[in-house]
């Protein structure tokens, strides 16, 4: 199907939900998402200049793949499923690790190396290859996961579909994302950089860097090769003082580290745990 025509269908069906009842259109939508699950379509993507571009158009055909589909009973073996999105299949064919109970949705991509731990990842979600989705990790739908990325136990990757024109979250390649931390609401992880355990941020948490003489506050991005962990400051509200939650990068990762090492090793240095 040539891509500027399926674009322009979506964009048609958006405007008016009352063609989603034409088959032509519901093909049309079937096609963009079974592209999502192949990764030859992306919610975004990086550009020339290294910042990501999102398809909102692309969402749109994510978000009109609902109403299109009906309810149905969908059985693994003993375990019963009933939904309107199919499971995603052919794992071995992939190339691609999934032990029990790993779920992943149709129209999510793997490529080839990932390994699923039981975990959940959403449609139109991207995990290139190598990474590592661990135990109890949910990847949010459109949740754009770069290469030889470790998402820790229980890590949660917010998911987003509207507004249309929100950026998904990104995790650029190389990041190691400790246990139990939370990135929502658009966040940029750059390249190599390094969560430790419970690091929470939204597009509002400040990102305080304290490796300078004095701090510098960041908002809705991590740069790269940052060691980052969960830190607080006060704030005064009218009751009173506060301690409000923050993230603080408190070094870089050092280049003479092998990657594979470091991820680990980045944390020890600073005496923080993963």
């Amino acid at each position: 199907m040539n891509l500027t025509d399926a674009q322009n269908t979506i964009l048609a069906a958006w405007d008016n939900r009352d063609l989603l009842r034409d088959t032509q259109i519901k093909e049309t939508i079937d096609w963009v998402i079974g592209e999502l699950d192949k990764g030859r379509l992306r919610v975004a993507q990086p550009g020339d200049s290294g910042e990501w571009v999102v398809n909102e158009w692309v969402k749109k055909a994510v978000i009109l793949y609902f109403p299109i589909r009906g309810m149905k009973v969908m059985e693994a073996g003993p375990m019963e499923f009933y939904d309107k999105i199919p499971l995603k299949h052919d794992y071995a064919s992939l190339g691609v690790r999934v032990v029990p109970h790993a779920v992943a949705r149709y129209g999510a991509y793997m490529a080839q190396g990932v390994i699923l731990m039981p975990s959940f990842t959403n449609i139109g979600a991207y995990v290139d290859t190598g990474t590592m989705v661990d135990t109890w990790a949910t990847v949010g739908s459109c949740a754009q996961i770069g290469a030889h990325v470790h998402l820790s136990g229980g890590v949660g990757i917010g998911g987003v579909l509207e507004p249309v024109q929100a950026a998904p979250v990104i995790i650029e390649d190389g990041c190691f994302i400790g246990s139990r931390s939370i990135v929502v609401e658009g966040v940029r992880v750059r390249k190599e950089a390094v969560l430790g355990a419970n690091v929470v941020l939204t597009a509002s948490t400040h990102i305080i860097d304290v490796t300078g003489e004095a701090p510098v506050t960041l908002h809705g991005e991590i740069p790269e090769r940052s060691v980052v962990i969960p830190g607080s400051y006060e704030k005064k509200f009218p009751a009173g003082s506060y301690s409000v939650n923050c993230a603080l990068i408190i070094g870089k990762r050092k280049a003479s580290t092998d990657l594979k090492t470091s991820l680990n090793d980045a944390l020890r240095e600073y005496n923080v745990s993963g």
